[in-house]
């Protein structure tokens, strides 16, 4: 008997994902890709003279396993100026490959099995493959459209003695909603003479609009004493394909980490650490994102003006979420794989990552594109 048909998989509910689904749609029938997140406009010269000058200086071999210490260092700094809180350099940052890789070496490091991780709905589709990898219990909480806020009387009750982790995100991915302060304290409060770990995803913390503060789980003393902070460099410089970003957690969680950090990747990208440490040298390659992006939310939004489909300005991330229940009675999948197919334009749908797939007829769409790609989608969409 071939030994295929005798594997017992560990994640029998996990297929293909969507994002690889609908950009797989996408280039089958030359439609617009707006459904994956990524930048379709170039990265910086200087950061990519900056990667050359690494290699050519001979940057090439194993970085140290928590990643550069200058890097490390200029990211504490980073941190210290933006939320005031200090994080060593040494032994509580840590470089990672990518935000996803923090996001499953901290689940791996903590989640035993029965353990249960709370999980706000719709989320970013790796936490709850990875908490059932490592025999966790997902406890989800439905957040509802338009306003994606977390009812706290709800997720009091969720809390058991069985609860070791909470993950949040914000800005949101996938609705473009962020927390206010008012949702940190609530939480804090929650947790508050727990040990209960607060995993923050905050890979969008550079990507928030209409003058608005990044509420950081750093800028909150009983939150970031048990907080494994996320971020992502792929996301703040449009360098996706790098895979590069970092965690920061207090010294206690960070020693539990890289225990099984150094056995799940060992270290990160040599010359791209050496480059990154340079460029965020100059603050204003991050600072200036905000308007970056909040140029191209307006502009598309302004495009749509006229269309069928309704919204709610996306307060951070690069994803606008837009509902089309005046158009069509269509579930989202189907529509959003009808629009690739018909108009040549690609989204993702949000009920894939809510409880039993509760569908609010609304579609996610990326607008880090170029102003040309932006109008042109626009011009697609209008039309529908």
């Amino acid at each position: 008997m071939p030994i295929a048909t005798n594997i017992y998989s560990k994640l029998p509910d996990v297929s293909t994902t969507i994002f690889t689904v609908m950009s797989k749609m996408a280039a089958a029938y030359n439609a617009i890709n707006l459904s994956q997140g990524f930048p379709n406009f170039d990265v910086s010269p200087k950061l990519i003279d900056l990667v050359r000058m690494a290699m050519q200086k001979g940057h090439n071999q194993y970085a140290p396993m928590a990643g550069l210490l200058s890097l490390r260092e200029i990211i504490a700094e980073k941190t210290a100026n933006l939320y005031s809180k200090i994080y060593h350099p040494e032994s509580e940052v840590t470089i990672t490959v990518g935000a996803t890789q923090a996001i499953f070496t901290i689940i791996a490091t903590f989640i035993h099995p029965e353990d249960e991780v709370i999980v706000f709905k719709p989320a970013y589709d790796s936490y709850e493959p990875t908490i059932k990898l490592f025999g966790g219990t997902v406890v989800p909480i439905q957040l509802s459209t338009p306003s994606f806020k977390p009812n706290w009387e709800e997720v009091a009750k969720k809390i058991t003695d069985k609860t070791r982790m909470v993950i949040i995100n914000s800005p949101h991915n996938p609705s473009g909603t962020i927390w206010a302060k008012e949702d940190m304290l609530q939480l804090e409060k929650l947790l508050m003479d727990t040990n209960i770990i607060l995993l923050s995803d905050e890979v969008y913390e550079h990507i928030i609009f209409d003058k608005e503060r990044h509420q950081s789980a750093a800028l909150f003393p009983g939150l970031a004493e048990r907080a494994f902070i996320t971020a992502s460099f792929g996301k703040t410089f449009h360098v996706t394909g790098w895979k590069t970003g970092y965690c920061l957690a207090p010294k206690s969680l960070m020693i539990e980490f890289r225990k099984v950090h150094q056995f799940n990747v060992f270290c990160g990208n040599h010359p791209m650490q050496y480059a990154l440490n340079k460029y965020l040298r100059t603050p204003e390659n991050y600072l200036s994102l905000p308007d970056f992006y909040q140029e191209k939310r307006d502009l598309f939004l302004s495009l749509l003006k006229d269309s069928r489909f309704t919204y709610t300005p996306a307060a951070g991330t690069y994803f606008q979420l837009l509902e089309y229940s005046s158009i069509s009675d269509e579930g989202d999948v189907g529509f959003a794989k009808r629009l690739t197919k018909e108009h040549k334009i690609a989204s993702i749908p949000i009920s894939v990552f809510n409880i039993n797939q509760q569908d609010d007829k609304v579609l996610r769409f990326c607008f880090a594109k170029t102003n040309d790609t932006l109008k042109r989608a626009a011009d697609i969409l209008c039309e529908i």
